[in-house]
């Protein structure tokens, strides 16, 4: 983890800062939020910002996104009253750390914020295989494309494979290609130079530079647009890139590695990603089971998450109960580890008692994860089928797919990755439909689950 402190160094803020290194985290520092904003621009890369809660976050925070930096903030001060600390948080951090600093406090925060303190955890046989080969293919330069369903645990993988590389002290860089929109995308993978467009106030280094020494993680890499696919070619062939607006390439020294949910084959089939790049990138396939099909490490893995956030949330670590642990390993969870891990983020807040027990166990919607029994998929589907058939008499196609996009993503809980994955959509056609729906006025559920925009109907 890579922390750049923003302020003064003296006092209980440099006390936290040796605590975040005794953490393992790699720390820079800079005095002001110009300084920060600038080294990042330069390519300094940091998976956190603490900053002094006398800096101006606001101010901070808005350079960020301005220039397309998403970097998590955390406010830090002493005696600082509910207020400011409700401002900070206002003004864009994510967190606020209270000084004189806990050690444990920071440790849990500092986890939880980056979210990349994920070990891999695999105790059963079939993730073991696929495990084994990534430490055999480890210390090679070699591109790897890591396949699996949402949720499966690619980016963990990945993170898995620098670790155990011989870049292991370099950067380890991941850019999500299906969260950006296509006309920004060449600028955070390449860069570009003052004045290279609209906006481009100086000279900004791009995720290959920044990756550089290290490994670069494309992440959802089906979802890259066809012109910019032949210029990632070029870069992985020739080890060098060319910044939005540049006059001359730029050398770098980096292994790529890609994640996809979908079958890029059949994506080369359907004449929407490129065959050559599906080579370069497909040397080695790390391709990870759905949890439904290790359920050795479900017991771990929930033991693993309770901890975590227990942690995090001030709050006792209490184990599993038999009748609670019973439903877990019973259940197929179709969103795979992130679903279970949303579930024990849910027990560590809903629990009383001494234990975690079944009524701990929630779905997002409050109902009991107990309280029906996994059902075969041929019988699921055959009723799905049915009452879908019924609903949709008297609809036009257009409603029919509406109604079914929405509740995918109510489902989904927002999330449009995971929604496009299942309707079996490239994310860029949902989000096109969701912008069709919500300039009619049709409600549309957020990333979170936090509710929905544009509450309307349709005319």
């Amino acid at each position: 983890m890579r922390v750049l402190i923003i302020g003064s160094l003296g006092g209980q803020l440099g006390e936290a800062t040796k605590i975040a290194m005794k953490t393992g985290a790699k720390v820079a520092h800079v005095e002001t939020v110009d300084a920060a904003v600038n080294a990042l621009r330069a390519g300094q890369g940091a998976d956190i910002l603490m900053v002094d809660i006398g800096n101006d976050i606001a101010a901070l925070s808005a350079s960020l996104k301005k220039e397309r930096i998403h970097v998590p903030i955390v406010a830090c001060g002493v005696s600082a009253t509910p207020a400011a600390a409700a401002a900070a948080i206002r003004a864009g951090a994510k967190e606020f750390i209270p000084l004189p600093p806990d050690t444990d406090l920071i440790a849990a925060v500092l986890a939880a914020v980056a979210d990349d303190e994920r070990p891999m955890i695999a105790r059963d046989p079939v993730i073991r295989k696929v495990v084994a080969l990534a430490d055999q293919v480890a210390q090679s330069n070699a591109s790897i494309l890591i396949t699996g369903e949402s949720g499966s645990g690619k980016e963990v993988m990945a993170r898995y494979v620098h670790e155990k590389s011989k870049r292991a002290s370099k950067p380890f860089i991941s850019i999500n290609c299906a969260a950006i929109p296509e006309n920004l995308l060449e600028s955070e993978l390449f860069g570009h130079e003052k004045g290279a467009f609209t906006g481009a106030i100086a000279r900004r280094i791009g995720k290959f530079e920044e990756a550089d020494g290290g490994t670069l993680l494309l992440d959802e890499i089906s979802e890259m647009d066809a012109r910019l696919q032949a210029k990632l070619l070029r870069a992985i062939q020739e080890r060098e890139i060319d910044r939005v607006g540049g006059s001359k390439p730029v050398k770098v020294d980096i292994r790529i590695l890609a994640t996809s949910n979908r079958d890029l084959a059949e994506a080369v089939r359907e004449g929407i990603f490129r065959e050559d790049l599906l080579f370069r990138l497909n040397v080695v396939n790390l391709k990870l089971p759905p949890l439904r099909e290790r359920p050795g490490d479900i017991a771990a893995l929930a033991d693993y998450f309770l901890t975590r956030y227990a942690a995090a949330n001030g709050v006792p670590a209490r184990p599993i109960s038999e009748a609670a642990r019973h439903i877990l390993l019973n259940r197929v969870w179709p969103g795979n580890v992130r679903e279970l891990e949303n579930a024990m983020h849910r027990a560590v807040l809903l629990a009383e008692g001494d234990e975690i027990g079944p009524d701990a166990l929630r779905a997002p919607d409050g109902s009991k994860l107990g309280d029906t029994a996994p059902r075969g998929v041929v019988q699921s589907a055959a009723e799905a089928a049915q009452a879908s058939t019924q609903s949709a008499v008297g609809l036009t196609v257009a409603q029919v797919e509406q109604d079914l996009i929405l509740d995918t993503l109510t489902h989904c809980l927002g999330n449009r990755t995971h929604a496009a994955n299942i309707l079996g959509i490239s994310i860029r056609t949902l989000r096109n439909k969701l912008k069709l729906y919500a300039d009619y006025g049709v409600s549309v559920p957020v990333p979170g689950g936090g509710g929905v925009g544009n509450i309307g109907a349709m005319a």
